[in-house]
């Protein structure tokens, strides 16, 4: 039976508006000693305006499948390149074009994919930019053979990937913040946010036995038609036809910030909190691309006899319970009475700060099963983020969750360019790898710091009263 969503994001925000002036009218609902959840509702909008139980059930599962599709199609490529460069006599360089642009085209839509979540709905974004990424997979083995030009048509196949990926994790922050209940928001993000382990994971297994027994072109028919079932799916069970069609000139609207908004953007970026949370996310995003690129030079130089299918797989899988479990736990601190910005920087401090600390552990490692606890601990650790700042971007603008999400996941993938290069930088002038790490312990402290500082989770994005959260 499907289960359609009731209103577009756009019209949900204005409800929720007049919703919370009309309640703060009846002087039954300014009583002091209000159950917990009669709170949240009425500062994060009506009851009926979040999924209920089967609801948020069925949508948790299904996303979840969609962030491990969108990492299964995203490492299509690392996994396929030296087989690609044997066949099409690339060289190192031109596989590195091909590798980074990827991440140019990521940067560059994660603002406006936020914006437009914002607008027109999170899931209506989710469901378009799947149906391109997982055409353009699919297809990719087909459009690389169309000219001689193969380095040109992979680089913009890369480069448009990047483009259609990047407004993802900005729409479900977006779509979390208008359909799942504050108290639920925590576990709903972390475990949607274990696929992308699961999803490397399966890639790098299933993807691997295609590779060598049908060739690198059978991995993006994979991964490709995968998605494209996954978009049939949501959009048959989940969506009806009225709610996946967008009018062009809602479209349009849609992408630019109108000066009749009622959202005050000037006074909105003026607020520390929101910029303690954009510094946060884009430390601890920069210090995990950092780990994500180095992490197997590492152990493949430090400990030369060491299995590559070990320090390749082992972090990731204990990051997924690591995920559950911090969202686990930050939903019953809530549930039990503690503040949610208390809660949220408990989280924090454990995915920045004490995650700091075994990475730092890292370098001084003298034995290959030590460094490998290690790093799991680091990489698992770096999950209780998700039930951090990663959520408390929806606390502090529920409203404009998506945009707020793409502007420091923009800083956070621009910084993890540099912090990477960086990274490169150190052990070639230091011939040390410990510099390396240093570095990662350095930029998450930074970023926890801040956030520890100005960190808050009231709402700035109305002009409602001031409420102690």
């Amino acid at each position: 039976m499907a289960l359609g969503l009731r209103e577009a994001g756009a019209q949900v925000f204005g409800r929720d508006l007049l919703s919370h002036q009309q309640q703060q009218l009846q002087p039954a609902r300014c009583a002091h000693h209000l159950h917990h959840h009669e709170k949240g509702a009425r500062r994060d909008g009506p009851a009926d305006a979040f999924w209920s139980r089967p609801e948020s059930r069925i949508w948790t599962t299904m996303l979840l499948l969609g962030t491990c599709l969108l990492y299964c199609a995203r490492v299509t490529m690392p996994i396929c390149v030296v087989a690609m460069s044997a066949r099409f006599d690339w060289d190192k360089k031109q596989s590195g074009l091909v590798l980074s642009s990827f991440f140019w085209g990521y940067c560059l839509t994660q603002i406006v994919g936020g914006h437009l979540s914002d607008r027109i709905g999170g899931e209506k974004v989710l469901l378009l930019s799947a149906f391109a990424w997982g055409s353009i997979t699919a297809l990719t083995p087909l459009v690389i053979y169309l000219g001689s030009a193969h380095l040109v048509l992979m680089t913009l196949s890369r480069f448009l990937m990047g483009l259609l990926q990047g407004v993802f994790f900005p729409a479900l922050a977006s779509l979390f913040s208008q359909k799942v209940r504050e108290s639920d928001r925590a576990f709903t993000y972390s475990t949607v946010g274990t696929g992308s382990q699961v999803g490397t994971l399966l890639m790098g297994g299933a993807g691997s036995v295609l590779l060598e027994w049908y060739g690198w072109e059978s991995v993006f028919y994979f991964s490709g038609l995968l998605t494209l079932l996954w978009v049939y799916c949501m959009s048959k069970y989940l969506l009806n036809e009225q709610e996946i069609i967008i009018p062009l000139e809602d479209f349009a609207s849609s992408l630019s910030l109108s000066k009749q908004s009622k959202l005050p953007w000037k006074q909105l970026f003026k607020k520390a909190p929101v910029w303690a949370v954009i510094v946060a996310q884009l430390c601890a995003a920069s210090t995990f691309f950092t780990l994500l690129s180095w992490l197997p030079t590492f152990f493949k130089e430090t400990f030369p006899d060491s299995k590559g299918w070990v320090f390749n797989v082992v972090p990731w899988l204990v990051a997924i319970p690591a995920s559950l479990l911090s969202g686990f736990l930050s939903d019953q601190f809530i549930n039990q009475g503690y503040k949610t910005i208390t809660t949220r920087k408990i989280m924090q401090v454990v995915g920045s700060g004490v995650s700091s600390i075994f990475a730092l552990c890292i370098g001084h490692s003298s034995s290959f099963c030590r460094a490998i606890v290690f790093a799991s601990a680091c990489i698992g650790l770096q999950g209780f983020n998700h039930s951090g700042i990663a959520v408390n971007v929806q606390d502090l603008a529920p409203s404009c969750a998506g945009l707020l999400f793409g502007v420091a996941n923009t800083g956070g993938a621009l910084l993890g360019v540099i912090c990477v290069y960086l990274a490169g930088h150190l052990i070639e002038s230091t011939g040390s790898w410990t510099s390396v790490f240093h570095l990662v312990a350095t930029v998450n402290i930074l970023g926890l710091c801040t956030f520890l500082i100005f960190g808050k989770a009231q709402r700035v994005d109305t002009d409602t009263a001031y409420t102690d959260l």
